[in-house]
Formats: C-alpha cells, structure tokens, sequence
C-alpha cells in the first residue's frame, strides 16, 4: 500500500513539474512576444518621428520649430534635431513684419457708448449688446477648429490697471492671486518675464512695466512689439518707448510683449505661421468707440494645438479693434472671473494650470 501511494505521488510530483515548466515556457514565451511587440512599436514609432522630423514635408518641421523656438523655456526641443542654419532658415520665412508706426490717439474716441438698436452684423452684436448679469463688462465664447476660449469686452477702459506680482524680482503670483490682491472682477495676464531658474514662476517683467503712472520696472527688451498700455485719456497704446518717451506720452498703466498685431486699423503682415506656431494665446485690443478686447484661447490638445498670430489678427479685426496687441501666451494665457480661472490652461506636463507670473491686466470697479 505504501508503495502504491509513493507511486502516486511520485506520479502527481512529476505531472506538477511539468505543468510548472510548461507554465515557465509559456511565460516566457508571452513575454518575448510582448517584448517583441515593444520594440516593433519604438521602431515604428523612431521611423514616424524621424520621418516628421527630416522627411519631404515641412509642415510639421515648421510648426515644430517655431512652437518650440517662441516658448520660454523649451528651444532645446528645436536645437536637439536641427542645427542652426535649419532653424534660422525656418524662423525667416515664418515670421511677422509688424506695422511701424504708434497709435494715434485722435482716433479714438472714449466717451460713454451707446446700445444701438439695430446691429451691423452678429460681430457687433456680440460686442454692443450689454450683459444684465454685470454691464461693466461681457465674455463670449470663441470657439474655432484649432482653438476655443473667450473674448472679453470691457466697456470702460479707465477702469483698467495694471496688476503686479507682490514679490516683484522675485517670484511671480497666480493670476487669480493678483486679482484678488486689487479686487479685480476680471483679469487677464499682461507681459513677458525672466524665468531665471526656469521654475516656470516668473518675477521679473521684461521691458517697461507701469502702474497709475508709476514706473515699476524698466528692463531690457529686445522682443516683438513694445509698450502695451493706456493713457491718462483711457486710450490702448502701442510703441517702442523708453520710460521717458512712455512718461511724455502720459501712458498710466503699461506691460511690455508683443507682437503688436493692429496700429490705426493696418495689421502686421504674417509670413508663414508667424513664426510662433500654435499655441495657446492671449491678446487685447481696443475699438474706435473706446471698448477694450481681451481675448484668451486655449490650445496644448489632441486636434486643438492653439491660435497662431493670422487667428489673433482676424478675431481682434472681426470684432471691431482698432489697435491691437498680442501679450505673452503658452501656459501664461489665463482668464480670471471673480477671482477664478475661466479658461483652460494647460502647462509643459500637460496638467490643467497655469503659473504663476510677472504682471497682468486688472478690471478694478472699486477704487
């Protein structure tokens, strides 16, 4: 009997062995597959993005360059595959002549607007056709095949100031943060800055920055556009100045960036994609009759990479704007209501915010 069970068991230990080897075989041989799989799809997925990269069709070269090359803290994409010469050759026939010249103040005209009762078309409909909910100002969605995101109208410019981060040269602050300091229901960010330690929070504006008529930074700028900012008449205003030349002007509130897209109705000339590429943008603008344009999109999204500076120029002329300026963009592009972000940034991790920054654009009712 004894026997018979060792036997047995004998039997069942070497059926089980061989199942376990059997299993180990099978193992293994799923994960070569998968292996296998792996490195058939880095192969096809080397071959795609070499193809994209050097291939016969420069349409993603192009919008590869120059989204790469405009943003604050990422060229090393460009530099990485193309030399110099390459990047250089694309960002010249990319680009955007911008109109010469400054604003005219003349014409423009910032007295109360009136509610016409017939409209010219939907355009100025959207624009004159006063919200109940807060009549100080109206936001209207935008929403096109690359990009969606909002356009502000804000009926009195005089009570547009600009907003600065309280650790100026330091550090920057939330957008929603600097509104809320200056009790601004409406808010949007305004210049360019340094990001020295490339932290992604910028303290430091570039160019001149201006606050009721104070000079708060004034800084080297050697970028598209110039002084963006209003006037003691409430009037946007648009020049390559020094803070003295900006002071004669009596310029009151101020941020520096650019391109600067509209002066006196003349729009820059976009050659290519502008150079900037997609991405998403903010701009401001203001109409003959005084009513101020802020203008956010979003971008950074499977099928909706953003608006180049063509899309900025065509929104800004179909709403009415005279003058218009595009302020700094990318993950920077925020629109604030009520101390809350109403658009949807999205930063270089692809996570849904913004940063924080140097300077922005306040609607302060209270002061």
């Amino acid at each position: 009997m004894n026997i018979v069970e060792d036997r047995r068991k004998t039997k069942e230990e070497h059926n089980n062995e061989g199942k376990r080897k059997m299993g180990i075989k099978k193992q293994k041989s799923k994960f070569k597959k998968f292996l296998t799989i792996v490195v058939d799809l880095i192969i096809i997925g080397g071959a795609i993005g070499f193809f994209l990269l050097y291939g016969p069709f420069d349409k993603f070269r192009t919008w590869y360059i120059t989204t790469a090359m405009t943003t604050m803290d990422h060229q090393y994409l460009a530099t990485w595959f193309y030399n110099e010469e390459t990047i250089q050759y694309v960002l010249d026939h990319n680009k955007v002549i911008e109109v010469q010249g400054e604003t005219d103040t003349s014409l423009i005209n910032t007295g109360s607007v009136d509610q016409p009762t017939t409209y010219e078309n939907e355009y100025e409909r959207a624009v004159l056709e006063r919200d109940k909910n807060h009549p100080d100002y109206k936001i209207i969605e935008i929403k096109e095949k690359n990009f969606e995101g909002y356009l502000a109208m804000v009926y009195d410019p005089s009570k547009i100031h600009t907003l600065v981060t309280a650790r100026l040269n330091v550090s920057g602050q939330y957008v929603t943060t600097m509104a809320e300091n200056s009790k601004a229901v409406l808010a949007i960010n305004g210049g360019g800055f340094d990001d020295e330690n490339h932290n992604s929070s910028g303290g430091s504006p570039l160019g001149l920055t201006i606050q009721n008529g104070k000079v708060i930074t004034s800084k080297y700028y050697g970028g598209a556009g110039g002084v963006i900012g209003f006037d003691e008449d409430n009037k946007l205003v648009l020049g390559r100045w020094t803070a003295a030349q900006a002071k004669e002007r009596n310029v009151r509130d101020a941020v520096t960036c650019g391109p600067f897209l509209i002066i006196n109705g003349e729009a820059s000339t976009v050659v290519g994609n502008g150079g900037w590429g997609d991405a998403p943008r903010t701009a401001i603008g203001q109409r003959r009759d005084g009513i101020v344009l802020w203008l956010v999109v979003d971008g950074r999204r499977v099928g909706m990479p953003g608006a180049d500076m063509d899309d900025l120029i065509r929104i800004m002329q179909r709403y009415g704007a005279y003058n218009a300026s595009a302020l700094d963009g990318g993950t920077s592009s925020v629109m604030v209501e009520n101390y809350k972000v109403i658009n949807d940034p999205i930063d270089s991790t692809g996570a849904h915010k913004t940063r924080p920054i140097a300077t922005g654009f306040g609607l302060i009712l209270d002061e």
